[in-house]
């Protein structure tokens, strides 16, 4: 790399400006239009190569999701509230099944434990090998164990509109100081959501995002999992593969099926069969156009 370049990390994008963070400085920038011409835009997470103050490359992405854009993420963390709203694990299990698609960690955070039971949702996704936390705000090591989990990782934290990210992430980081209670601006969820989103970086480590509630979005926004692909989202799954009566078997109502048979005998979770089911027939609904286009 010659004097006038450097590497960074895209922080945040906005009408065609880049904020990118060096390690000699945060440059506003812009992209070279081979990248429009491309059709590649560059988004917030983007590991990049500046010339003369110029994005002039992106590195290979490990991963990323349409909206908001993002990408390199490391790990999602999914935001559940005991009531108020109360646990949809069926939208859930569509983020998690995409977050594993993706190739993000997820993590499930549980919140307003002392207006509710999280048993169910602790038992559910820890069974299956997912790190569940539950916040006591009560007890400050529940939170630094959320706060230990983003250190020197890019993470975003989604959940339903009312299950207390604010108050999470101003507990994480006071200085990050989001208004609870109302939508959140500073961490892209007004009216940009789906053309602006930006990185915060931590105190103590690591960068993160907030991500609309995600009550209001089609998890096929974020992507689309045809139906063969499914079963390699649930993790649960992985340990029966091939040991089906027959080869093709979708996990649904077969003979024979391996994974029908754990669910029988409790080694995998009802309520993530039944997630699993949904999806399948909504998948099973997909149009290749959809998925190319």
């Amino acid at each position: 790399m010659n004097k006038a370049e450097t590497s960074g990390i895209i922080t945040k994008c906005l009408g065609g400006l880049y904020t990118v963070e060096s390690p000699d400085g945060i440059y506003e920038c812009k992209a070279r239009g081979i990248f429009r011409n491309k059709g590649i835009s560059p988004c917030a997470g983007d590991r990049v190569i500046l010339e003369n103050g110029v994005i002039a490359e992106i590195c290979e992405r490990k991963n990323s999701i349409i909206r908001p854009p993002l990408a390199n993420l490391d790990q999602l963390i999914f935001v559940v509230s005991t009531c108020s709203p109360p646990p949809n694990f069926l939208i859930l299990d569509k983020f998690i099944a995409i977050s594993e698609y993706k190739g993000i960690t997820p993590v499930v955070v549980i919140t307003k434990n002392d207006l509710g039971d999280g048993s169910a949702v602790h038992e559910v996704y820890s069974k299956i090998g997912i790190d569940v936390i539950d916040v006591d705000y009560s007890n400050t090591a529940t939170v630094d164990a959320v706060r230990n989990l983003l250190i020197g990782k890019i993470s975003a934290f989604t959940g339903n509109s009312g299950a207390g990210k604010s108050t999470l992430l101003n507990a994480i980081d006071d200085t990050l100081n989001i208004p609870t209670g109302e939508i959140s601006k500073k961490l892209g969820r007004g009216r940009h959501t789906t053309r602006h989103a930006e990185l915060y970086k931590l105190s103590g480590g690591g960068y993160i995002a907030d991500t609309p509630g995600f009550s209001t979005f089609d998890t096929n926004r974020y992507d689309i999992i045809r139906k063969e692909e499914l079963a390699g989202c649930f993790r649960e799954m992985a340990q029966y593969n091939g040991e089906c009566r027959f080869s093709d078997c979708a996990h649904v109502c077969e003979k024979g099926c391996a994974v029908i048979d754990a669910v029988n005998c409790g080694d995998i979770p009802q309520s993530r069969h039944e997630s699993y089911k949904a999806m399948y027939e909504e998948a099973k609904q997909i149009k290749e156009w959809e998925i190319n286009g």
